[in-house]
């Protein structure tokens, strides 16, 4: 994993960036104090740069790969033998079958309650009503009373949807009959192959929504940046810049990747843009995902080897302020620092200012 921070200075830091340089007042107490005999005969600096409005971004890069939210296993619910295994790569809607077992499909339908029974006339609950909005919806609800009681309606409309698939038109749906899930998903890959016995539950096969995600990995020390809601850049293998949000943290075996650092903490990305953001991106591929994790925006900055030190009971750091042909120091205060930038401000300071800046 590779993993680059932007430099993160402290004042310490700050002391030791003008160490070697000048240290100009040496009482300290003289900001406002014209420069002479300094750097020279005529007392300015070697060098000057431009006080600048601008906004100072914090933040790590890691590796990340793309996927799709929510992977999760989808097992067996009786003992059978593979006919026909799952298609990798493939989205699959309701009423389409995920896999074949013994020769029969076991069908997508939508719902948020899994199939734990077999359904048949006389059963009441909520896996009925899901059941018969599928089969509404599927074109089956001639007749069809939407509720949560399996009656002689339902019994007829799942006669009508079983002969459609080449089925015994028994009435009744058996609990490997179906797969219940919230919507469409994507087959992440077939972990049964073509003639695997496997069941009762054995996996099959390993499916994901379609919402395209970036997983990254990050340190512990990086946990306030795995908070829901945290934004990030990420540049796709395409060279493509898109921005997007932490959605959450996926435990390590739902991620999917062998021999991943247990102690890292792995984050799932949400790309803004929805589904066509990653079309045509190839997911074998390295991601790059930038974490902001402290942005200052519209404040003044300078290079950080421009502030100096100063002196004295007073101490602080100061700006040596070039006008002309004449210096002036002006004490300030620091704030943030990134990219070789640090952020200042104090009395009379404007952007467009020259500041003075020490010696390499």
């Amino acid at each position: 994993m590779r993993r680059s921070t932007t430099a993160l200075l402290t004042l310490g830091t700050v002391s030791a960036a003008v160490a070697g340089g000048v240290l100009f007042l040496g009482s300290g107490g003289g900001a406002g104090a014209s420069g002479k005999g300094v750097e020279g005969g005529d007392g300015l600096p070697p060098a000057t740069a431009t006080v600048q409005r601008t906004d100072l971004v914090r933040s790590t890069t890691v590796d990340g790969r793309l996927d799709f939210a929510q992977r999760r296993v989808v097992k067996a619910a009786v003992e059978g033998t593979v006919t026909v295994a799952a298609a990798e790569g493939e989205t699959v809607r309701r009423g389409e079958a995920l896999y074949e077992l013994n020769d029969k499909p076991v069908t997508l339908l939508y719902g948020p309650v899994p199939m734990f029974r077999e359904m048949k006339v006389g059963d009441r609950g909520s896996d009925v009503l899901q059941l018969e909005r599928n089969l509404r919806d599927l074109g089956y609800g001639f007749g069809l009373y939407v509720d949560t009681e399996y009656g002689k309606d339902t019994e007829a409309a799942v006669k009508r949807w079983q002969k459609h698939l080449n089925r015994t038109a028994t009435g009744r749906v058996g609990k490997g009959d179906v797969v219940f899930q919230p919507d469409r998903v994507k087959v992440v890959s077939a972990d049964a192959a073509l003639a695997d016995q496997v069941g009762p539950d054995g996996p099959v096969l390993t499916i994901a929504s379609t919402k395209p995600v970036v997983r990254a990995e990050l340190e512990q020390t990086d946990g306030a940046l795995t908070a829901r809601g945290t934004k990030v850049e990420v540049t796709l293998p395409s060279g493509r810049t898109v921005r997007g949000k932490v959605a959450g943290t996926v435990r390590p075996e739902e991620d999917g990747s062998e021999g991943a650092a247990q102690e890292g903490i792995t984050v799932e990305v949400v790309l803004d843009g929805g589904t066509r953001t990653a079309s045509g991106e190839d997911a074998r591929a390295a991601a790059s995902v930038t974490f902001v994790s402290e942005a200052r925006k519209g404040v003044l900055a300078v290079p950080v080897e421009a502030v100096v030190a100063l002196r004295g009971e007073s101490g602080g750091y100061g700006l040596q302020i070039v006008r002309g042909t004449s210096s002036t120091m002006v004490r300030v205060e620091t704030g943030m620092t990134a990219d070789g930038q640090i952020e200042v401000s104090g009395a009379g300071l404007r952007e467009g200012m020259r500041a003075g800046v020490a010696k390499p």
